[in-house]
């Protein structure tokens, strides 16, 4: 598998991962090549899906971190993989109108998920907002 990547100033790098040599140890090589300097190293497969997970997790950080401004919205405008604003990471993953009322289904960072209704109009704080098309 090879991955075009770019850093914030536009380098381009590529992310080569390939399974390693059918005889000895199972590995997996991977490789990057950039502008200024490229990097290889092999490990095992356990470790591979480690740093892939720590690459999710890093990501998911990123993409959830305070913006300057909050954004709030309606409940009856709110949108799977939306993250409300406050101490604990708390992501929509579903929403459903019943009336006046809005049931909004919650996920923490932890995995745990909950149901909590609010009225229609009433205003949410989100953290990040999802962008369409996401």
């Amino acid at each position: 598998m090879s991955i075009e990547i770019r850093d914030t100033e536009g380098h381009r790098a590529t992310l080569q991962v390939a399974p390693g040599p059918a005889e000895g140890p199972l590995q997996v090589g991977i490789l990057i090549e950039g502008p200024s300097a490229d990097a290889s190293w092999s490990c095992s497969p356990a470790a591979a899906r480690e740093l892939a997970a720590a690459l999710v997790a890093a990501a998911g950080e990123a993409e959830n971190a305070r913006p300057a401004e909050p954004v709030t919205v309606k409940a009856c405008e709110l949108l799977r993989g939306d993250v409300r604003d406050g101490d604990r990471l708390m992501t929509v993953e579903a929403v459903r109108t019943d009336g006046a009322g809005v049931q909004v289904t919650w996920t923490s960072g932890g995995g745990r998920s909950w149901s909590q209704m609010y009225e229609a109009d009433a205003d949410i704080r989100l953290r990040r907002r999802l962008r369409p098309g996401r």
